[in-house]
């Protein structure tokens, strides 16, 4: 009887492994899911760091930082290579605001050891169209 069983687990244990597998967004997809809907405005070289609550990687290129309801979407302009979601992101800023052409190092989420870095290009501001009342 252990035998028949055996099967039903691996298929069990494939089949909840499989969604999150099919599921993983391609870069083109995630930045689609950051920007459905808002309106890409004038892009700005700098943003105020303190009130980023949210970051997201996108594809070793991008950096979309969320302030309120808005992301700024950043295209980096040299190191993407060095940028990985598993990964801790360093900013070095000289104030209070995170600027074009400030760079981000990437440091190893365990050892803690220096990966790169990247430097930021300008910010897109995507925001949600104005409310009709």
């Amino acid at each position: 009887m252990t035998l028949s069983i055996r099967p039903l687990i691996v298929l069990a244990a494939a089949c909840i492994a499989a969604p999150a597998l099919a599921y993983k967004d391609d870069p083109a997809a995630e930045l689609a899911k950051i920007t459905n809907g808002r309106i890409a405005g004038k892009p700005q070289r700098c943003i105020d760091l303190p009130q980023v609550y949210g970051t997201q990687i996108i594809d070793k290129t991008t950096i979309a930082y969320r302030i309120g309801p808005t992301y700024y979407v950043n295209q980096l302009k040299s190191g993407a290579k060095a940028l990985n979601s598993d990964d801790l992101m360093v900013t070095k800023t000289f104030g209070s605001q995170l600027c074009e052409m400030d760079t981000v190092d990437m440091v190893d989420r365990y050892g803690g050891g220096r990966r790169g870095f990247a430097v930021l290009g300008p910010f897109i501001p995507y925001k949600l169209p104005a409310k009709d009342h």
